[in-house]
């Protein structure tokens, strides 16, 4: 596992590139996230880029923009993008977005933890 950022810790396993986030992901913090999300995108170039938020305390619209972001990236390059660990207020504001509808993304449920 390499950490790139205090916010996100790139790991890439196979065809899998997975971006752990954590913090809170606001306007400030997005844009280091997505370029180094970016770059290993471009780098490793991954058959499936997973995004997971379970480290993630915080985020508003700019959690959305990252996630569409990357998908539109990720789809130029025939990579689909698996959105996981989202807590279940992150959850809503994922499925009110509509992001889950937009094509080469999947949203993981969040499993219920006892």
């Amino acid at each position: 596992m390499e950490e790139l950022k205090e916010s996100v810790v790139l790991s890439s396993e196979g065809d899998r590139l997975t971006a752990f986030l954590s913090g809170e992901i606001d306007h400030h913090a997005a844009r280091p996230i997505r370029e180094e999300i970016d770059a290993g995108l471009y780098r490793l170039r991954p058959k499936e880029l997973c995004l997971d938020f379970e480290r993630v305390r915080f985020m508003d619209s700019s959690g959305i923009a990252l996630i569409i972001g990357r998908a539109e990236a990720a789809r130029g390059m025939g990579c689909r993008v698996i959105v996981a660990g989202l807590s279940k207020t992150q959850e809503k504001l994922v499925r009110l977005s509509g992001v889950w509808r937009l094509p080469g993304i999947t949203v993981e449920k969040q499993e219920v933890k006892k």
